[in-house]
C-alpha cells in the first residue's frame, strides 16, 4: 500500500479485515512481526509511538480517547506538548520559558478548535459536549500540532447526515493546508466525497486500490461485502447510495 504526499487516501474493507490494524501498526500502537513501513522514506522499524508522533504522525482512535472530565481546551493543549521544550524542572519551579511555552500551546488549541468549527467551546467539560463533538474535538487534538500524516479511524461513526457532511468539509480543509490523511471509516458517503484513492482490504490482504470510482465500480469489492448473490442486485444501489453520501457502506455478509 502506498499514500501520496497530500492525499486523503481512504481504507475500506468488512469488519475485521485489519484496517484499525494496519493504522496501529503505522502509529507503532502495535510492533511489527515482518515487513517494511516507510514515513517520508525512513523505517519506522521498532519507533517508539511518542517519537512516531514527535516525528509528524498523529492519530484519532475508533473508540473516543478523550480526557473526559478535562476541558475541550486542555484536551486540545495535550496533543502539543510532545513538541514542547520544557523540562521537568522548568515545570516545577514555573520558569519564564514554561509560562511562555503554555500561553503559546494555548493560543495554537485555541486556533485548532477555531478550525475545526469549535470556536467557543473551549471551556466546555469534554465528557460534556455532544458526541459529534466529541469527535471533531480528538481531530484538533491531532491536527494541532501540524502532523505530516493524520490517521482517522471512524470518525464518522456515530454522526448524523449532517455532521457526516461537515466531516467531509474538515477533512478536506486540513488536506489544504498540507497534511497526508489515512482515511479509515465504514460510511460510504463519506469515503467517496472526502478521498482521491482508496484502497480495499479483505481477511489483512489488499483486494483493490484505485480511484473512488474505480473502487465503486469493482465487482470484487462488492462480493467481500455482500456476497456473490446479493453483489449483483446491491450494486446500483451502493453506487447510487455512494452518489447521494446517504448510505452506510455495508458490513460483511454472514
Amino acid at each position: 500500500m502506498s499514500v501520496q504526499v497530500g492525499d486523503v487516501h481512504g481504507l475500506i474493507g468488512p469488519n475485521g479485515a485489519g484496517k484499525t490494524t494496519v493504522l496501529n501498526l503505522i502509529s507503532g500502537h502495535i510492533r511489527q512481526t515482518r515487513g517494511t513501513i516507510f514515513f517520508n522514506a525512513q523505517r519506522l522499524g521498532t519507533m517508539a509511538p511518542e517519537r512516531r508522533a514527535t516525528a509528524g504522525i498523529r492519530r484519532t482512535f475508533q473508540n473516543l480517547r478523550l480526557f473526559r472530565e478535562m476541558t475541550a481546551l486542555e484536551n486540545v493543549m495535550v496533543g502539543l506538548h510532545a513538541n514542547t521544550n520544557s523540562e521537568l524542572f522548568h515545570s516545577l519551579i514555573r520558569t519564564n520559558k514554561q509560562r511562555q511555552e503554555e500561553r503559546d500551546i494555548a493560543k495554537r488549541a485555541i486556533e485548532a478548535l477555531d478550525f475545526v468549527g469549535l470556536r467557543g467551546a473551549g471551556d466546555a467539560v469534554a465528557g460534556a459536549l455532544p458526541y459529534g463533538h466529541q469527535r471533531i474535538l480528538e481531530i484538533a487534538r491531532a491536527f494541532v500540532a501540524g502532523p505530516k500524516l493524520i490517521l482517522l479511524d471512524e470518525p464518522a461513526a456515530g454522526l448524523n447526515g449532517a455532521e457526516a457532511g461537515r466531516l467531509v468539509g474538515l477533512i478536506r480543509r486540513i488536506q489544504a493546508t498540507g497534511v497526508t490523511v489515512i482515511l479509515v471509516e465504514h460510511h460510504m458517503g463519506v469515503v467517496m466525497r472526502a478521498c482521491d484513492r482508496i484502497t480495499v482490504l479483505n481477511y489483512g490482504k489488499k483486494l483493490a486500490d484505485g480511484s473512488p470510482a474505480d473502487i465503486r465500480d469493482h465487482s470484487g469489492v462488492i462480493e467481500a461485502y455482500l456476497g456473490t448473490k446479493r453483489g449483483s442486485r446491491r450494486r446500483a444501489e451502493i453506487r447510487e447510495a455512494a452518489a447521494s453520501s446517504t448510505m452506510e457502506t455495508p458490513r460483511a455478509a454472514t
